[in-house]
């Protein structure tokens, strides 16, 4: 299967709904990873100057245009700046090398989408977003964006009056929902793009030194034969990360599975086959319970 469905950015630019993430994948692991990915029907690649796997992204990338007869402009690659420079934040000219460096670990002349991943560094942060803006005008990436900001960083960015950002990629699933950084964001036109859509399930993040947020009594309640997730995928005869999937992109937000297993890579973009009805869409909502699980006890979207 090809993932052909898309969401469209204010630019024109389209983002693929299901993309490959490689969040936690070790960097002499992800050019296989992409490349399978990508021999899967994969079109989206998401990485970041922290994950520290922009090298095998590349090298994945130019291998499966090498051996599956892709082109460049057959795959969207977002990657995103590390706001921080040791202990401080990084300036507008040290994004601007951000950017150079991650387009050289990645072997490209440009990205497709290049967003700032934190909201660390409030002093910075205009000057930064003031770097990306200058690297989309020049060509270096074709949409911009943030990561983790909450609606008081948007408006942030808008009153001073910058470029409105393209995306925010945020913690999105159903325990997670953010119903009023939606809307607001919506009612702006910037693209919500969910990271961590698997979080309810049991063995989300279960590996050392995958750190999260998840208490071991989450951990039990979806591990039950009667947990809620379970029961639905198997109502809709899929399985539980393609329901949770799908529940993302039948909101409309792209999401980033990752798995190195070619099985659920290719599990995990089946989204399309099926529908959640309006009912269980809305006892969905009722699911919500605030704040992510990612990053622990914080939560970067009311980080100052």
């Amino acid at each position: 299967m090809t993932n052909t469905h898309e969401r469209e950015l204010t630019t024109g630019v389209k983002v693929p709904l299901v993309g490959f993430g490689t969040y936690l994948i070790p960097n002499e692991e992800t050019a296989s990873a992409v490349e399978n990915a990508l021999a899967a029907g994969y079109r989206h690649v998401d990485t970041a100057e922290a994950y520290g796997n922009e090298r095998g992204v590349g090298e994945g990338l130019r291998r499966a245009i090498q051996q599956a007869g892709l082109e460049r402009g057959d795959v969207f690659v977002t990657t995103k700046l590390w706001p921080l420079a040791g202990e401080r934040p990084k300036t507008s000219e040290e994004t601007l090398q951000s950017i150079d460096e991650s387009l050289d670990r990645l072997g490209l002349e440009q990205v497709d989408l290049y967003l700032i991943h934190a909201t660390f560094g409030r002093e910075q942060r205009l000057a930064q977003w003031q770097g990306l803006v200058e690297a989309y005008k020049s060509g270096k990436t074709r949409a911009i964006g943030v990561s983790n900001f909450g609606a008081d960083h948007i408006d942030e960015l808008i009153e001073a009056g910058l470029l409105v950002p393209h995306a925010n990629q945020i913690e999105l699933h159903p325990w997670s929902q953010k119903p009023e950084l939606v809307s607001h964001l919506n009612q702006k036109d910037i693209t919500p793009i969910a990271y961590s859509s698997l979080a309810p399930l049991s063995t989300w993040r279960i590996a050392p030194g995958h750190a999260s947020g998840k208490t071991q009594e989450m951990r039990t309640e979806g591990e039950q034969p009667d947990a809620p997730f379970r029961k639905l995928a198997e109502k809709y005869g899929v399985t539980e990360a393609q329901f949770l999937l799908g529940w993302g992109v039948q909101n409309g937000y792209p999401v980033l599975p990752k798995s190195t297993n070619p099985v659920r890579m290719r599990e995990n973009l089946d989204v399309f086959s099926f529908r959640i009805d309006d009912a269980d869409m809305d006892y969905i909502r009722g699911m919500d319970r605030g704040a992510g699980l990612a990053w622990g006890e914080v939560d970067p979207t009311t980080h100052d």
